[in-house]
């Protein structure tokens, strides 16, 4: 009886640990945006510098191909998964929501981004894939353009620091000779989060 006593206590101390172990890098009162974890690939930390919230001025091209009036938005970078992952949220003033999953994999050497939207609910998430690019992190998704011709769609993370970032959303064809800029992002760091 003593013995099943020990192992009920051991076991129930190893469970402890282990979820301890598991949570120790998760979102918390104290760790608001989570912890990278020291076991995850180092690529997890190239969105070290966007951990937090920024506020942001986002702007996209209209119908017409000029550029809509700029829309305030808030961008919030966290770690997740134990601090193996990075999701991301935005909220804009005019009411839309969106987000991404980032997992890097480690056998490609390739960062793999799901984005949703609650604007529209579909079976299968849009997924881009890419990685840093000397101090850019670059990320792909094969997209046509409307007249046909074959591309991308190519977004870019740059002038990454703690004071904030720039993003880009361009169509790209094959080669790069041809760019289309479709999106712009500027964001701060808010100043209680640097």
């Amino acid at each position: 009886m003593k013995k099943l006593l020990v192992i009920s206590i051991l076991s129930i101390f190893s469970l402890s640990l282990i979820a301890q172990e598991y949570k120790a890098y998760e979102v918390s009162a104290e760790n608001p945006f989570g912890l990278l974890n020291p076991k995850a690939p180092k690529e997890v930390a190239d969105f070290a510098p966007l951990i937090g919230t920024c506020d942001c001025i986002s702007e996209s091209r209209n119908q017409d191909q000029s550029w809509a009036e700029p829309v305030n938005m808030s961008w919030t970078f966290k770690y997740i998964m134990n601090g193996l992952a990075v999701q991301d949220e935005t909220v804009k003033e005019d009411g839309t929501y969106s987000g991404s999953i980032r997992q890097f994999n480690a056998d490609s050497s390739k960062w793999y981004v799901h984005y949703y939207s609650a604007g529209a609910a579909v079976p299968q998430l849009p997924a881009w894939e890419g990685g840093m690019v000397d101090d850019k992190l670059i990320l792909y998704m094969e997209q046509k353009a409307p007249n046909g011709m074959d591309g991308s769609y190519k977004i870019t993370f740059y002038d990454m620091s703690e004071e904030g970032f720039k993003w880009l959303g361009e169509w790209v064809n094959v080669g790069e000779t041809f760019s289309y800029p479709t999106w712009k992002i500027s964001c701060k760091k808010r100043k209680d989060e640097r």
